[in-house]
């Protein structure tokens, strides 16, 4: 498929545009240690905080915000491939040394190969709801994902989401009430019992704590919002700017990591 992003131009990634075959291959046994990688190690400067992006699309958000905020490392996700061009030859051109775009699938990296508190925000946004429930386990959104987003977190890190799809937000908030604290309990960060996160489904999940609290939730506030987002807008990706034209709602929020960890085990 090709959406004529370049409008005749060639699309040139340059260094800032990775793919799968640039990575050392998983090993035959994925989760041991020989499977994990540091992509802080991919920047000229790998001691600077470090932010995902999960979906560039156009590279709106990921290009605005690597502008204007130089001292931070981002990577993005994507896996339409065009996208992934078209977003890696914007940020080259652009001249940002401090942002790499890999063409992969992010929920599967980041389960396998990405080392544990390395990362101080992840973005989530406008990701594809899938619809139709025989889809439904193509969303990002998963049990496996939280778990790992709360393993590759910093403490104190974040998980920022902004959707406008209204069946794929009562389904992130089912999600979200199994992994934060009920309202007026502080979180906690602790299970009482062990936590089994299986690779293949999301309903394979099991556990005898059903307030697993290891996120408090917080709205998406002023001190989420980026500082390249026009006024009124919640991230100034081109999918808000698209579905506000259209008058459509936006749902967000912020799970934000509290102390504790669970115990993984991977089947």
């Amino acid at each position: 498929m090709s959406f004529g992003l370049g409008r005749g131009r060639a699309l040139d990634p340059g260094e800032i545009g990775l793919t799968l075959d640039d990575l050392p291959p998983l090993p035959d046994a994925p989760r041991a240690s020989a499977a994990v990688l540091d992509p802080r190690t991919w920047y000229p400067h790998p001691e600077r905080p470090f932010e995902i992006e999960i979906g560039t699309g156009k590279g709106a958000f990921l290009l605005e915000e690597a502008s204007h905020r130089p001292e931070v490392n981002f990577l993005g996700f994507e896996w339409a491939r065009e996208f992934f061009q078209y977003t890696a030859d914007r940020c080259r051109r652009r001249g940002l040394e401090n942002v790499r775009v890999l063409h992969a699938d992010a929920t599967e990296f980041l389960h396998w190969r990405l080392p544990d508190g390395v990362v101080d925000v992840v973005h989530l946004y406008f990701s594809d709801p899938w619809p139709k429930p025989r889809h439904h386990k193509r969303r990002v959104v998963q049990d496996r994902f939280l778990a790992d987003v709360h393993r590759i977190l910093v403490p104190g890190g974040e998980l920022r989401i902004v959707t406008d799809h209204e069946g794929y937000w009562g389904w992130m908030e089912e999600h979200f009430k199994r992994w934060t604290a009920p309202e007026g309990v502080e979180p906690s960060g602790v299970l009482s019992t062990e936590f089994r996160v299986p690779s293949n489904s999301d309903s394979e999940l099991r556990t005898q704590n059903s307030e697993l609290r290891l996120f408090e939730r917080l709205p998406f506030g002023a001190a989420h919002r980026p500082g390249a987002a026009a006024e009124g807008e919640l991230v100034g990706t081109n999918f808000e700017r698209k579905y506000a034209r259209e008058g459509r709602p936006f749902h967000a929020a912020v799970l934000r990591v509290v102390r504790g960890r669970p115990e993984h085990s991977m089947e």
